[in-house]
This record gives structure tokens, C-alpha cells and sequence, in this order.
């Protein structure tokens, strides 16, 4: 009785220890993945933070190494030219004349037109230089006035410091508004007030010269230029411009 009861106990029990058994490796199995599982990913993870530090330093270090950005602003294209001097020294630079100009308060500028006759005409005249052009004013009954009206082919010269510039070109009447006003500030913070009437520009006075108000405005954009220093470094040379 005791043996069948023990066995009984046995069968009974038998099972459940079976089941137990086979449950335990898989209970068991299912740690050791978990564990598996979080080493991996700390690894991973490891990994990711080792590899965004690389990357983080190799974009300092290129940040480092490239500097500040270069400026891409444009710098004035240079006329072509022809050195004209006899004695050895280089051409001049455009740039040379360029500053100069630039600098200039409203030098004395003399403009040679043509009467209709074909004889010279010269007259000192207030220009101003903006933007790469030649600007001027001159009364329409005046002898250059008259003469720009038939043929506006001119020449300018000037002198500045270090350096004698003459410049050929065409000779435009400007009336937009726009200009007008511009240029009009432009003599205005040179001591001249003038101001603009309808399309010229009129003022309380200007010079004799000039003739009686109102005053036309030109515009000259050089097509030639020719340049002699009057100081080192010396030189003499023509600029061609498009």
C-alpha cells in the first residue's frame, strides 16, 4: 500500500516534475537571452556614442582647419591697356587711377568738344566722378552746350595727385528722375546747391561759365583713357575699356 501510495505519489507528482523540469531551461534560456540581449545593446549604444564623438571632432577639426569663409565679392575688372612709356617703366595700374579719382573732391575737369566748323572747343567744367562715368552740367546756349547738340564726341582731362588722366568717350544727356536727384545730392554735398527742375537741374547760382540756368545734366562712360604719373612710381599708359 505504502508503495503504491509512494508511487502513486510518484505518478502523481511526476508530471509536475516533468513540467517543471521543462519549463526551468526555458525560464532559464530566457534569462540568459535577456542578459545577451542588454550587453549587445550597451555595446551598441557604446558604439554609437564612440562613433557621434568621432564624427562630432572630425567636423571640429574641419571647422579648424577650413577657417573663415574667403569674401566673394567681385573686385573691379581691369581695362586692358598698353604701356606707353619710353623709358622702362611698367604700366600703370588701372586701380592707381581708380583711387585717385575716387578720392577726388570735385577736381578741376576740362571738357574739349567740337564746334560745328571742326575747330576745338575747350571749357573747365564742375564734374563729378560716380559709379565709373563722368558727370557734368552745362546750359543749352552755352558754346559747349551747342556743340554737344551736334556732336556729342568729347574729351576730358584732369589732374589729380600723382597723376594726369584724359578720357575719350560720347557725351549723354541724362532726364530721368532717379538720376537727376542723385546727382543733384551728389553736388549738393560738394558745396553746390543744386536741385532739380522739371529735367535739368537749376540752383541760385553756378559758374559764369556754365550760363544761364537751367542746366542739363550728361553723363560720360570713358571709352578710352590715358594716364601719365606725375610721381613714382612713373609711367604712361592707355586703358581700353569695353
Amino acid at each position: 500500500m505504502r508503495f503504491v501510495c509512494s508511487a502513486g505519489r510518484a505518478e502523481h507528482d511526476g508530471p509536475s516534475v516533468h513540467l517543471a523540469l521543462s519549463l526551468a531551461p526555458h525560464a532559464e534560456t530566457g534569462r540568459t537571452v535577456s542578459a545577451s540581449s542588454a550587453v549587445q545593446m550597451k555595446k551598441k549604444t557604446a558604439a554609437k556614442k564612440v562613433t557621434a564623438g568621432k564624427v562630432t571632432a572630425k567636423k571640429t577639426a574641419t571647422a579648424k582647419t577650413a577657417g573663415p569663409k574667403k569674401s566673394t565679392t567681385p573686385k573691379p575688372k581691369e581695362p586692358s591697356h598698353k604701356n606707353l612709356d619710353m623709358y622702362g617703366y611698367k604700366p600703370l595700374l588701372w586701380s592707381r587711377a581708380l583711387k585717385r579719382l575716387e578720392e577726388s573732391s570735385g577736381g578741376t575737369y576740362w571738357l574739349a568738344t567740337v564746334k560745328p566748323d571742326g575747330r576745338p572747343h575747350v571749357a573747365a567744367v564742375g564734374a563729378l566722378w560716380v559709379d565709373g562715368k563722368i558727370y557734368f552740367t552745362s546750359g543749352t546756349r552755352t558754346r559747349k552746350g551747342r556743340n554737344l547738340a551736334v556732336n556729342p564726341n568729347c574729351v576730358f582731362s584732369v589732374s589729380l595727385t600723382g597723376i594726369d588722366l584724359v578720357f575719350e568717350g560720347t557725351a549723354v544727356r541724362i532726364t530721368d528722375r532717379p538720376t537727376l536727384l542723385r546727382l543733384a545730392k551728389r553736388y549738393e554735398a560738394q558745396g553746390w546747391p543744386a536741385r532739380v527742375g522739371d529735367d535739368a537741374l537749376i540752383a541760385e547760382y553756378s559758374a559764369p561759365s556754365a550760363g544761364p540756368p537751367p542746366w542739363n545734366l550728361y553723363v560720360l562712360k570713358p571709352a578710352r583713357a590715358f594716364g601719365v604719373a606725375t610721381a613714382e612710381p612713373w609711367g604712361a599708359t592707355r586703358w581700353q575699356f569695353d
